[in-house]
Protein backbone atom coordinates (compact mmCIF):
# COMPACT_ATOMS: atom_id res chain seq x y z
CA UNK A 1 0.00 0.00 0.00
CA UNK A 2 1.12 3.40 -1.07
CA UNK A 3 2.06 6.17 1.49
CA UNK A 4 -0.40 8.33 2.18
CA UNK A 5 0.53 12.24 3.41
CA UNK A 6 -1.41 14.26 5.62
CA UNK A 7 -1.60 18.11 6.43
CA UNK A 8 -4.60 19.82 8.04
CA UNK A 9 -4.97 23.51 9.37
CA UNK A 10 -7.65 25.69 10.23
CA UNK A 11 -8.08 29.07 8.02
CA UNK A 12 -10.05 32.23 9.52
CA UNK A 13 -12.21 35.01 7.58
CA UNK A 14 -10.95 38.26 7.60
CA UNK A 15 -13.53 41.72 7.13
CA UNK A 16 -12.11 44.49 5.74
CA UNK A 17 -11.96 48.00 6.87
CA UNK A 18 -10.24 49.39 4.22
CA UNK A 19 -11.93 47.84 1.06
CA UNK A 20 -10.18 45.82 -2.01
CA UNK A 21 -12.43 46.80 -5.09
CA UNK A 22 -11.41 46.84 -8.55
CA UNK A 23 -8.10 44.66 -10.03
CA UNK A 24 -5.38 46.15 -12.30
CA UNK A 25 -4.72 42.67 -12.90
CA UNK A 26 -7.82 40.05 -13.56
CA UNK A 27 -5.38 36.88 -14.57
CA UNK A 28 -2.65 37.52 -11.48
CA UNK A 29 -5.81 39.10 -8.78
CA UNK A 30 -3.36 42.15 -8.16
CA UNK A 31 -5.67 45.17 -6.87
CA UNK A 32 -6.21 48.89 -8.01
CA UNK A 33 -5.56 49.92 -4.16
CA UNK A 34 -4.34 48.56 -0.79
CA UNK A 35 -6.72 47.21 1.53
CA UNK A 36 -6.67 46.80 5.41
CA UNK A 37 -8.72 44.27 7.33
CA UNK A 38 -9.34 42.71 10.93
CA UNK A 39 -9.11 38.67 10.93
CA UNK A 40 -11.63 37.19 13.02
CA UNK A 41 -12.52 34.26 15.77
CA UNK A 42 -12.17 31.16 14.29
CA UNK A 43 -14.07 29.73 17.40
CA UNK A 44 -16.82 31.86 15.32
CA UNK A 45 -15.45 31.35 11.66
CA UNK A 46 -13.18 29.09 9.89
CA UNK A 47 -12.22 26.47 7.39
CA UNK A 48 -10.77 23.68 8.03
CA UNK A 49 -8.81 21.82 5.17
CA UNK A 50 -6.59 19.11 5.04
CA UNK A 51 -4.46 18.32 1.71
CA UNK A 52 -2.97 15.09 1.18
CA UNK A 53 -0.89 13.49 -1.82
CA UNK A 54 -0.20 9.45 -2.73
CA UNK A 55 0.75 8.11 -5.57
CA UNK A 56 -2.03 5.78 -5.26
CA UNK A 57 -4.25 8.74 -5.74
CA UNK A 58 -6.42 8.64 -9.37
CA UNK A 59 -4.35 11.17 -11.25
CA UNK A 60 -6.98 13.94 -11.21
CA UNK A 61 -6.43 16.44 -8.12
CA UNK A 62 -9.38 16.86 -6.45
CA UNK A 63 -11.09 19.29 -3.40
CA UNK A 64 -14.09 17.98 -1.69
CA UNK A 65 -15.87 21.32 -0.01
CA UNK A 66 -18.93 20.54 3.16
CA UNK A 67 -19.09 17.17 1.51
CA UNK A 68 -19.40 18.29 -2.21
CA UNK A 69 -16.85 17.99 -5.03
CA UNK A 70 -15.61 21.01 -6.81
CA UNK A 71 -14.21 21.65 -9.91
CA UNK A 72 -10.75 22.35 -9.47
CA UNK A 73 -10.13 22.97 -13.05
CA UNK A 74 -10.02 26.65 -12.67
CA UNK A 75 -7.28 29.27 -12.89
CA UNK A 76 -7.00 30.31 -10.06
CA UNK A 77 -7.47 26.88 -8.10
CA UNK A 78 -4.92 25.65 -10.32
CA UNK A 79 -2.62 28.51 -10.03
CA UNK A 80 -2.07 27.85 -6.58
CA UNK A 81 -1.36 24.10 -7.07
CA UNK A 82 1.24 25.20 -9.57
CA UNK A 83 2.90 27.56 -7.85
CA UNK A 84 2.79 25.43 -4.58
CA UNK A 85 3.81 22.61 -6.33
CA UNK A 86 6.80 24.44 -7.95
CA UNK A 87 7.99 25.45 -4.40
CA UNK A 88 8.39 21.74 -3.61
CA UNK A 89 10.31 20.44 -6.74
CA UNK A 90 12.54 23.14 -5.83
CA UNK A 91 13.31 21.40 -2.15
CA UNK A 92 13.40 18.18 -4.19
CA UNK A 93 16.03 18.75 -6.70
CA UNK A 94 17.98 20.12 -3.84
CA UNK A 95 17.69 16.97 -1.53
CA UNK A 96 16.95 13.64 -3.61
CA UNK A 97 16.12 11.94 -0.55
CA UNK A 98 12.91 14.16 -0.08
CA UNK A 99 9.87 11.78 -1.29
CA UNK A 100 8.58 13.55 -4.63
CA UNK A 101 5.20 14.88 -3.27
CA UNK A 102 5.07 17.60 -6.15
CA UNK A 103 4.59 14.71 -8.97
CA UNK A 104 1.68 13.23 -6.94
CA UNK A 105 -2.32 13.84 -7.20
CA UNK A 106 -3.65 15.89 -4.40
CA UNK A 107 -6.41 15.19 -2.16
CA UNK A 108 -8.06 18.31 -0.10
CA UNK A 109 -11.18 17.93 1.80
CA UNK A 110 -12.65 21.34 3.21
CA UNK A 111 -15.29 22.14 5.83
CA UNK A 112 -16.32 25.34 6.35
CA UNK A 113 -18.48 26.02 9.69
CA UNK A 114 -20.99 28.93 8.10
CA UNK A 115 -22.85 29.18 5.00
CA UNK A 116 -20.81 29.48 1.75
CA UNK A 117 -21.20 32.41 -0.13
CA UNK A 118 -23.80 34.29 2.04
CA UNK A 119 -21.32 36.59 1.76
CA UNK A 120 -18.93 36.17 5.05
CA UNK A 121 -16.11 36.25 2.96
CA UNK A 122 -16.00 32.32 2.54
CA UNK A 123 -13.29 32.32 -0.32
CA UNK A 124 -10.70 34.05 1.61
CA UNK A 125 -10.56 31.35 4.34
CA UNK A 126 -11.12 29.07 1.64
CA UNK A 127 -8.26 29.82 -0.36
CA UNK A 128 -5.91 30.26 2.77
CA UNK A 129 -6.43 27.00 4.48
CA UNK A 130 -5.76 25.71 0.87
CA UNK A 131 -2.54 27.32 0.48
CA UNK A 132 -1.57 26.51 4.36
CA UNK A 133 -2.55 23.14 4.15
CA UNK A 134 -0.54 22.17 1.22
CA UNK A 135 2.54 24.21 2.08
CA UNK A 136 2.32 22.52 5.59
CA UNK A 137 2.06 19.09 3.20
CA UNK A 138 5.30 20.21 1.40
CA UNK A 139 6.81 21.30 4.56
CA UNK A 140 7.84 24.23 2.60
CA UNK A 141 10.01 26.83 4.20
CA UNK A 142 7.91 29.69 2.75
CA UNK A 143 6.45 32.83 5.20
CA UNK A 144 3.20 33.41 5.63
CA UNK A 145 4.08 36.80 3.06
CA UNK A 146 5.45 34.42 0.42
CA UNK A 147 2.32 32.19 0.91
CA UNK A 148 0.16 35.38 0.38
CA UNK A 149 1.35 35.84 -3.15
CA UNK A 150 0.12 32.64 -4.09
CA UNK A 151 -3.54 32.25 -1.61
CA UNK A 152 -4.16 35.98 -3.77
CA UNK A 153 -4.30 34.49 -6.40
CA UNK A 154 -6.99 31.92 -5.76
CA UNK A 155 -9.10 35.02 -4.04
CA UNK A 156 -7.66 38.59 -3.33
CA UNK A 157 -8.85 38.86 -0.25
CA UNK A 158 -7.70 35.52 1.24
CA UNK A 159 -3.91 36.66 1.11
CA UNK A 160 -5.26 38.51 4.45
CA UNK A 161 -5.97 35.66 5.95
CA UNK A 162 -2.52 34.21 6.38
CA UNK A 163 -2.08 36.55 9.24
CA UNK A 164 -4.16 36.79 12.28
CA UNK A 165 -4.95 40.39 13.97
CA UNK A 166 -4.73 43.57 12.04
CA UNK A 167 -3.55 42.81 8.25
CA UNK A 168 -2.85 44.76 5.36
CA UNK A 169 -2.47 44.04 1.88
CA UNK A 170 0.41 46.00 -0.06
CA UNK A 171 -1.22 46.86 -3.65
CA UNK A 172 2.44 46.46 -5.29
CA UNK A 173 3.54 48.28 -8.66
CA UNK A 174 5.35 44.95 -9.89
CA UNK A 175 3.49 43.57 -13.27
CA UNK A 176 4.81 40.38 -12.41
CA UNK A 177 2.53 40.38 -8.60
CA UNK A 178 5.84 39.93 -6.86
CA UNK A 179 5.44 43.06 -4.30
CA UNK A 180 1.58 42.80 -3.34
CA UNK A 181 1.55 41.03 -0.30
CA UNK A 182 0.14 40.74 2.66
CA UNK A 183 1.91 42.22 5.75
CA UNK A 184 1.05 42.54 9.58
CA UNK A 185 0.25 45.55 10.28
CA UNK A 186 -0.53 44.87 14.75
CA UNK A 187 -1.22 41.32 16.21
CA UNK A 188 -4.26 40.18 17.70
CA UNK A 189 -2.86 40.66 21.23
CA UNK A 190 -1.97 44.54 20.27
CA UNK A 191 -5.79 45.38 20.41
CA UNK A 192 -7.18 42.29 22.05
CA UNK A 193 -10.74 43.46 22.83
CA UNK A 194 -11.83 44.39 19.35
CA UNK A 195 -15.24 42.90 19.13
CA UNK A 196 -17.72 42.44 15.92
CA UNK A 197 -21.58 41.55 15.31
CA UNK A 198 -22.21 40.44 12.15
CA UNK A 199 -25.96 40.84 11.12
CA UNK A 200 -26.18 37.94 8.28
CA UNK A 201 -29.67 39.75 5.98
CA UNK A 202 -29.98 36.65 4.13
CA UNK A 203 -27.68 33.74 3.08
CA UNK A 204 -28.92 34.01 -0.52
CA UNK A 205 -25.92 34.17 -2.99
CA UNK A 206 -25.21 37.39 -4.11
CA UNK A 207 -26.61 39.27 -7.24
CA UNK A 208 -23.49 40.33 -8.41
CA UNK A 209 -20.04 38.55 -8.28
CA UNK A 210 -17.43 40.32 -6.96
CA UNK A 211 -15.33 39.90 -9.94
CA UNK A 212 -17.75 40.84 -12.19
CA UNK A 213 -18.62 43.61 -10.33
CA UNK A 214 -15.25 45.26 -9.49
CA UNK A 215 -14.08 44.87 -13.00
CA UNK A 216 -17.46 46.58 -14.29
CA UNK A 217 -16.87 49.22 -11.45
CA UNK A 218 -13.16 50.13 -13.02
CA UNK A 219 -14.20 50.28 -16.62
CA UNK A 220 -17.41 52.84 -15.92
CA UNK A 221 -17.30 54.91 -12.89
CA UNK A 222 -15.95 58.52 -12.69
CA UNK A 223 -15.58 58.58 -8.96
CA UNK A 224 -13.35 55.26 -8.59
CA UNK A 225 -10.23 56.78 -10.28
CA UNK A 226 -10.25 59.31 -7.31
CA UNK A 227 -10.99 56.60 -4.62
CA UNK A 228 -8.06 54.37 -5.95
CA UNK A 229 -5.36 56.98 -6.15
CA UNK A 230 -6.31 59.29 -3.32
CA UNK A 231 -8.75 58.02 -1.22
CA UNK A 232 -7.52 54.81 -0.58
CA UNK A 233 -3.74 55.56 0.05
CA UNK A 234 -4.56 58.61 2.71
CA UNK A 235 -6.91 56.37 4.88
CA UNK A 236 -4.70 53.17 4.89
CA UNK A 237 -1.93 55.57 6.56
CA UNK A 238 -5.25 56.73 9.27
CA UNK A 239 -6.28 53.30 9.47
CA UNK A 240 -2.60 52.12 10.56
CA UNK A 241 -2.17 54.90 12.95
CA UNK A 242 -5.68 54.36 14.91
CA UNK A 243 -4.48 51.04 14.95
CA UNK A 244 -1.43 51.62 16.53
CA UNK A 245 -2.84 54.09 18.96
CA UNK A 246 -6.08 51.68 19.73
CA UNK A 247 -8.03 54.83 19.13
CA UNK A 248 -11.31 53.33 17.99
CA UNK A 249 -12.92 56.75 17.34
CA UNK A 250 -10.36 57.16 14.19
CA UNK A 251 -11.00 53.43 13.54
CA UNK A 252 -14.01 53.60 13.56
CA UNK A 253 -14.75 56.82 11.60
CA UNK A 254 -12.66 55.81 8.57
CA UNK A 255 -13.83 51.97 8.85
CA UNK A 256 -17.79 53.62 8.16
CA UNK A 257 -17.00 56.27 5.79
CA UNK A 258 -14.34 53.13 3.75
CA UNK A 259 -17.04 51.50 3.23
CA UNK A 260 -19.64 54.22 2.21
CA UNK A 261 -17.17 55.10 -0.51
CA UNK A 262 -17.08 51.64 -1.28
CA UNK A 263 -20.97 51.23 -1.94
CA UNK A 264 -20.67 54.82 -4.08
CA UNK A 265 -18.59 53.55 -6.40
CA UNK A 266 -20.88 50.20 -6.95
CA UNK A 267 -23.47 52.82 -7.15
CA UNK A 268 -21.78 55.07 -9.59
CA UNK A 269 -21.16 51.91 -11.92
CA UNK A 270 -22.91 51.47 -15.01
CA UNK A 271 -25.31 49.86 -14.69
CA UNK A 272 -25.72 50.25 -10.90
CA UNK A 273 -24.51 47.69 -8.52
CA UNK A 274 -26.50 47.31 -5.40
CA UNK A 275 -25.28 45.73 -2.75
CA UNK A 276 -27.09 46.98 0.84
CA UNK A 277 -30.82 46.59 0.88
CA UNK A 278 -32.96 48.47 3.01
CA UNK A 279 -32.23 45.61 5.71
CA UNK A 280 -28.43 47.21 5.32
CA UNK A 281 -29.50 50.75 5.78
CA UNK A 282 -31.40 50.27 9.07
CA UNK A 283 -28.68 48.37 10.30
CA UNK A 284 -26.25 51.90 9.51
CA UNK A 285 -29.48 53.90 10.95
CA UNK A 286 -29.22 52.01 14.40
CA UNK A 287 -25.27 52.48 14.57
CA UNK A 288 -25.66 56.03 14.10
CA UNK A 289 -28.35 56.16 17.25
CA UNK A 290 -25.81 54.07 19.39
CA UNK A 291 -22.96 56.58 18.28
CA UNK A 292 -25.12 59.73 19.28
CA UNK A 293 -26.58 58.24 22.66
CA UNK A 294 -22.79 57.65 23.47
CA UNK A 295 -21.88 61.15 22.32
CA UNK A 296 -18.89 59.36 20.44
CA UNK A 297 -18.38 56.60 17.83
CA UNK A 298 -18.62 53.30 19.96
CA UNK A 299 -19.65 51.27 17.17
CA UNK A 300 -18.69 51.26 13.37
CA UNK A 301 -20.54 49.17 10.37
CA UNK A 302 -19.02 48.23 7.63
CA UNK A 303 -20.63 45.90 4.16
CA UNK A 304 -18.71 43.88 1.74
CA UNK A 305 -20.35 42.99 -1.37
CA UNK A 306 -23.66 41.96 0.30
CA UNK A 307 -25.97 43.23 2.36
CA UNK A 308 -24.85 41.91 5.49
CA UNK A 309 -23.64 44.08 8.17
CA UNK A 310 -20.32 44.29 10.69
CA UNK A 311 -20.38 46.36 13.42
CA UNK A 312 -17.18 46.41 15.18
CA UNK A 313 -16.88 47.81 18.61
CA UNK A 314 -14.54 47.52 22.00
CA UNK A 315 -15.83 44.54 24.12
CA UNK A 316 -16.57 47.21 26.98
CA UNK A 317 -18.95 48.72 24.78
CA UNK A 318 -20.79 44.81 24.68
CA UNK A 319 -23.85 45.73 26.61
CA UNK A 320 -24.19 49.40 24.81
CA UNK A 321 -23.63 47.89 21.16
CA UNK A 322 -24.55 44.19 20.58
CA UNK A 323 -26.68 44.67 23.75
CA UNK A 324 -28.91 47.13 21.59
CA UNK A 325 -29.51 44.55 18.89
CA UNK A 326 -29.80 41.96 21.22
CA UNK A 327 -33.06 44.06 22.64
CA UNK A 328 -33.88 43.81 18.75
CA UNK A 329 -32.73 40.91 17.59
CA UNK A 330 -33.13 38.28 20.59
CA UNK A 331 -35.07 35.67 19.43
CA UNK A 332 -32.51 35.08 16.30
CA UNK A 333 -29.91 32.88 16.50
CA UNK A 334 -26.52 33.59 17.70
CA UNK A 335 -27.33 34.91 21.20
CA UNK A 336 -27.17 31.17 22.72
CA UNK A 337 -23.43 30.62 23.73
CA UNK A 338 -21.65 31.80 27.00
CA UNK A 339 -20.66 35.50 25.58
CA UNK A 340 -24.05 36.33 24.04
CA UNK A 341 -25.94 35.24 27.15
CA UNK A 342 -23.61 37.18 29.31
CA UNK A 343 -25.26 40.95 26.92
CA UNK A 344 -27.81 42.76 28.69
CA UNK A 345 -29.78 44.25 26.81
CA UNK A 346 -29.95 47.93 26.60
CA UNK A 347 -32.56 50.15 26.33
CA UNK A 348 -33.85 50.32 22.72
CA UNK A 349 -35.94 53.64 23.45
CA UNK A 350 -32.95 55.22 22.94
CA UNK A 351 -32.99 55.00 19.34
CA UNK A 352 -36.54 54.56 18.85
CA UNK A 353 -37.04 57.70 17.85
CA UNK A 354 -33.88 57.51 15.17
CA UNK A 355 -35.19 54.39 14.04
CA UNK A 356 -38.73 53.05 14.64
CA UNK A 357 -38.86 51.74 11.12
CA UNK A 358 -35.29 50.65 11.26
CA UNK A 359 -36.41 48.56 14.62
CA UNK A 360 -38.83 46.66 12.23
CA UNK A 361 -37.01 46.33 9.23
CA UNK A 362 -33.85 44.57 11.23
CA UNK A 363 -36.84 42.65 12.75
CA UNK A 364 -37.54 40.87 9.42
CA UNK A 365 -34.54 40.97 7.70
CA UNK A 366 -32.16 39.53 9.67
CA UNK A 367 -31.58 35.73 9.66
CA UNK A 368 -29.57 35.39 12.79
CA UNK A 369 -26.43 37.11 14.52
CA UNK A 370 -22.69 36.08 14.73
CA UNK A 371 -21.09 37.44 18.06
CA UNK A 372 -17.27 37.65 16.98
CA UNK A 373 -13.56 39.11 17.42
CA UNK A 374 -10.39 39.87 16.23
CA UNK A 375 -8.46 36.36 16.17
CA UNK A 376 -5.44 34.60 15.38
CA UNK A 377 -4.27 33.35 11.83
CA UNK A 378 -4.20 30.11 10.32
CA UNK A 379 -3.62 27.12 12.94
CA UNK A 380 -2.38 23.58 12.21
CA UNK A 381 -4.28 20.75 13.88
CA UNK A 382 -4.26 16.93 13.65
CA UNK A 383 -7.32 16.86 13.18
CA UNK A 384 -7.34 15.23 9.94
CA UNK A 385 -10.46 15.22 7.60
CA UNK A 386 -8.81 12.63 5.73
CA UNK A 387 -8.20 9.36 7.26
CA UNK A 388 -4.99 6.84 6.73
CA UNK A 389 -6.26 5.14 3.57
CA UNK A 390 -6.92 8.28 1.82
CA UNK A 391 -10.65 8.28 2.32
CA UNK A 392 -12.42 11.34 3.83
CA UNK A 393 -13.74 10.92 7.37
CA UNK A 394 -17.74 11.10 7.34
Amino acid sequence: MAEIYRASTTAPVNIAVIKYWGKRDPKLNLPTNSSLSVTLSQNDLRTHTTASCSPSYPKEDTLLLNGSPQDVSGARTQACFRELRALRKQLEDSDSSLPKLSSFPLKIVSENNFPTAAGLASSAAGFAALVRAIANLYELPSSPTDLSRIARQGSGSACRSLFGGYVGWEQGTATDGSDSIAFQVAPASHWPNMRAVILVVSAAKKGVSSTTGMQTTVATSSLFAARASETVPRRMQEMQKAIQDKDFEAFGKVTMMDSNSFHATCLDTYPPIFYLNDVSRAAIKIVESINAAAGKIIAAYTFDAGPNAVVYYLEENENEVAGLFKAILGEKDGWKGERGAKIKTSDVENVREAGGVAIDLLKDGVSRVILTGVGEGPVKTEQNLIDEKGEPVS
